[in-house]
This record gives C-alpha cells, sequence and structure tokens, in this order.
C-alpha cells in the first residue's frame, strides 16, 4: 500500500523535547546521531512513506534550524511525486506541552487534509511502512490507529523498593507512532479536551472514540536516554553520500585557511553574561559567551572558512550570513554538517583540518580532547586544536574576544 499523491494526508511532527533526560544539553530533535540529527534521520521515514503535507513543531528560537533540516530531508527524498516538493513542508513554534503543540500542527494543516498522523521526532527510525500501515488501517476504520509491539519484559507492580505483585502482560503492549486519526475526531477531540494526556490516542480514546493497534516496529524505539542514541547509532543506516555537480578527474588536494574573531557580548542589566559560551561545538557554563549572528564559535566558523576555501567555494558569508535567519543562534553541528555537504555535492571529501585558537580564556587544554572528537565527527574527518594566548597582546590579550586560525585540506571526494 503507498500513500496516495493528493495531500489528504497530513503528517505532524513534533520536534520539541527537550533532551534532559538524554544530557545533550539542547533540544533533543536537533541532537547528531552521525553526521546528522534525529530530525534529519526522523524526515528520511516520513518522506518516503508517500506524498503528504508534513508541519514540523519546533521549540521556540529552532524553527530555523528545523526548517534547514527538513530542505535538506527534502533534497534526499526521491523526488518522484510532486508531493515530495519542498512547498508540501512547514515549521511552526510548539507550546508549552506536547499536546499544546500537536494543536499548533493541527492549526496549519490545509483545509483539504482528511487522515493525520502524529509523529516523535525521538522515533528517528521509524521505517516508511509503518506510516503506510497506519494511514491503511485510519482508512479503512475509520476509528484512531496506534502501532504497538508485545510486551516481553516481566511487569512488576511495585511500591517504593516493594515488588507489590506481578502484571499479566498478555493485555499489555507498547505504545509507539506514528498514531493516525480521522480529521474530525482529532479535531473535536483535542477541543474538547480537559486536561494533558500522555499521548493523541489517549486523548481520542477519553473523547469516546475507539482505538484500533496495527503492528509497529523494533526500530521505532524512541531515543531518550544515551543507551538509546548508542542504539540508535549501531543501527543507522548511513545517508546517500552527496553526489559531486561535476568529475573531479585530474585534480588533487587542495589546501585554504580561514580566519575568525568574535568579540565577548559582555554582561546584561543584572550583571550576567549577556550570553552561553559555545566554542569548538562545546558549551562552557559559566563562562562569558560571545557576539555574533550565529553563537559566535569563532572556531567552527574559522573550519568553516578554510573548507570553503580550499574548495572554491566562496567563503562562510556567502553560504551562512544574517540574510540567512535559519542560522541564527545555530551551533557547530549545523554549519560543519551543512559544509560538508556543500563540499560533497561539489566533489571534494574533507581531508583534515587543524585549528590554532587564541584567547585568554576559557582554559581550553583540559576540553580540547572532547572539542576534537565533537568537531571531528560533524565533519568526518579530523579535527586537531592547538591553543594559545598572546602574552596580553592585542585584543585577545585584553580579554576582548577570541580568534581562531584553521587550515584544512580537501580532496576529490
Amino acid at each position: 500500500m503507498s500513500i496516495t499523491p493528493s495531500p489528504r494526508i497530513g503528517i505532524i511532527v513534533v520536534a520539541g523535547g527537550s533532551g534532559t533526560r538524554l544530557g545533550a544539553g539542547t533540544p533533543k530533535a536537533f541532537v547528531g546521531i552521525d553526521g546528522h540529527s534525529m530530525l534529519r534521520h526522523a524526515l528520511r521515514g516520513v518522506l518516503a512513506a508517500g506524498p503528504a503535507q508534513v508541519v514540523i513543531v519546533a521549540p521556540a528560537g529552532r524553527e530555523g534550524d528545523a526548517l534547514t533540516e527538513a530542505l535538506a530531508a527534502s533534497e534526499e527524498a526521491p523526488a518522484l511525486e510532486s508531493g515530495r516538493r519542498r512547498d508540501l513542508i512547514s515549521v511552526v513554534t510548539g507550546g508549552e506541552t506536547r499536546q499544546r503543540s500537536v494543536a499548533a500542527g493541527l492549526a496549519a494543516l490545509w483545509a483539504d487534509v482528511e487522515v493525520v498522523l502524529v509523529h516523535d521526532a525521538a522515533r528517528a527510525l521509524t521505517p516508511p511502512a509503518v506510516f503506510e500501515r497506519v494511514v491503511e488501517a485510519v482508512d479503512r476504520t475509520g476509528s484512531g490507529i496506534v502501532p504497538t509491539l508485545p510486551v516481553i519484559d516481566t511487569i512488576k507492580r511495585v511500591g517504593g523498593e516493594v515488588v507489590l505483585e506481578a502484571v499479566d502482560r498478555a493485555d499489555l503492549a507498547a505504545a509507539q507512532t506514528p498514531q493516525g486519526f480521522p480529521r474530525g475526531i482529532l479535531v473535536a477531540s483535542y477541543a474538547s479536551a480537559e486536561q494533558d494526556y500522555t499521548d493523541d490516542t489517549a486523548l481520542v480514546a477519553a473523547a469516546g472514540h475507539p482505538i484500533v493497534t496495527v503492528p509497529g516496529d523494533a526500530l521505532s524505539f524512541k531515543i531518550t536516554t544515551p543507551a538509546d542514541m548508542d542504539r540508535a547509532r549501531g543501527l543507522i543506516v548511513p545517508l546517500a553520500p552527496a553526489h559531486a555537480r561535476f568529475e573531479t578527474g585530474g585534480r588533487g588536494p587542495r589546501v585554504g585557511v580561514g580566519t575568525d574573531v568574535h568579540a565577548f557580548a559582555g554582561v546584561d542589566g543584572a550583571g550576567e553574561p549577556a550570553a552561553e559560551l559555545w566554542l569548538a561545538g562545546l558549551h562552557w557554563p559559566g563562562e562569558p559567551g560571545l557576539a555574533g549572528h550565529s553563537d559566535g564559535d569563532a572556531v567552527a566558523h574559522a573550519i568553516v572558512d578554510a573548507l570553503l576555501s580550499a574548495a572554491g567555494l566562496g567563503d562562510i558569508g556567502t553560504h551562512f550570513g544574517v540574510d540567512r535567519p535559519e542560522f541564527a543562534g545555530a551551533h557547530a553541528g549545523a554549519f560543519l554538517t551543512r559544509t560538508r555537504e556543500l563540499l560533497g555535492n561539489a566533489g571534494w571529501a574533507v581531508g583534515n583540518v587543524s585549528v590554532q585558537f587564541q584567547a585568554n580564556r576559557p582554559r581550553f587544554s583540559a576540553r580540547r580532547a572532547e572539542a576534537e572528537a565533537v568537531l571531528s565527527e560533524a565533519l568526518g574527518a579530523p579535527v586537531s586544536i592547538a591553543a594559545t594566548t598572546t602574552d596580553g597582546l592585542g585584543f585577545t590579550g585584553r580579554g576582548e574576544g577570541v580568534a581562531a586560525f584553521a587550515v584544512a585540506l580537501v580532496v576529490p571526494a
């Protein structure tokens, strides 16, 4: 079964999880599984399922990041039907709760959408077949649909540390997403809801509507903890490599140089740092932040300039300038992943990058290995960093800002 080409299907992708239990320090949907974010991978399954209107519900301030990921995912999807055009994808801002976020997505659906699927971006590896099963079951039954898996663990009811009784698992099932509904039922159920529910089928069932199950998939597990992330990384199917726009025969390695400087952002009216410090792809709690259109990460920005220069693709302002609101506040991962794609499209691969960082603070040596690992993972190539001060000379010596200088090697892909 495949979803019909008309835009009668709407898929709401909820991407607002905080990522607290993942320990990522950023909204969960934007954490990288490999070289790409959880949201990017989730959208692969969504777009491969067939033509549909796709509404991504993003946290406030991350709408631009979500749109960037969505457009990149749409370019990777097989362009066989007109329904996979980029104009079928939109981003809205989520609410304080998951329920309010889904309501925001519902409000953005087109009038001719008849079947609505609600999917969690944290279930990033959900296969397209699950989406297709859910749509088929909604059309066949006219009911709310939830994909499930049987519970295989022995379940105990406990009180504190004491086991009270065993629970018969024969009647239990683990619920997954996407969950699907006739639009009218879902909209009416949301309009009448008087409390928050853990998922959409619970809300619809509370409004008096039947819920029917279809088989889920083991790959549709929810990524919540670092162990879940490790599992996902072990299962991930690599994204198709970017294709060169022209032949690379006869070209040898090339070297590029990049530099970036940023001033410290200062303090606010309460005497607190006006911005958080993000540097070399890492968050530095308690350190004064840097001013800039994005996060001011001079190390990452110097790497971008060096790579683009080596490949003859312009500079950071060409691709990530202030006229690109989707990169406002973006961190190193977004810049480096996109730069890697630009190079791949032009027939280049990253060889290695070396960076020198100059500033009085933060003290870099304690986190050098961590920073090199994060940046190397984002680029898929080795990144080494050296840090130094300038003995009190210049703006870095006076503690006014930081500077970074990068040398990059690119080779024909």
